[in-house]
């Protein structure tokens, strides 16, 4: 009877123990490869300057390798707190979303997709600071008058 709940956790642990390390290898390779692709361009260009594309290609590129940072982050949470934080997952939908605007060419989308991103781009701002707002509103009823933190806001 006990040993189906045992080996769910195990196995939960184990499925999360080899995400980790699979993301750990990705946001390695990723990382080197970004090295190597910074490294061509300014090689490659005459002047030793990137172009205009090849900054936005590098800057989507790390915004990438940070939203592997932070969805590592997230799954570590996770394997030791058994919780997922809000709070990282809407700092990887923000990276995500503005990753994508950075590498967005306004002139191959509508009128209505890009006032539709920004309302995105908005939505998970305000989402982030409610979130943020209300835990800090939590720990200040949690802890004693002498030692709230400071505020965020």
């Amino acid at each position: 009877m006990n040993f189906i709940p045992r080996f769910l956790k195990l196995f939960e642990k184990a499925v999360i123990i080899a995400l980790i390390v699979m993301m750990v290898v990705v946001v390695l390779i990723s990382t080197i490869e970004l090295g190597r692709l910074i490294i061509t361009s300014i090689l490659s260009s005459s002047n030793y300057l990137l172009e205009i594309n090849n900054l936005l290609d590098i800057f989507g590129f790390f915004l990438l390798i940070l939203i592997g940072v932070e969805l590592l982050e997230t799954i570590k949470a996770y394997l030791s707190e058994h919780v997922v934080h809000v709070e990282v997952v809407l700092e990887v939908a923000l990276i995500a979303v503005a990753r994508k605007v950075v590498i967005l060419d306004i002139k191959e989308f509508s009128a209505a997709t890009l006032l539709s991103v920004a309302a995105l781009v908005v939505a998970l701002a305000v989402a982030y600071y409610l979130e943020k707002r209300g835990r800090l509103e939590f720990l200040m009823r949690k802890k004693p008058e002498e030692e709230k933190p400071a505020s965020f806001f």
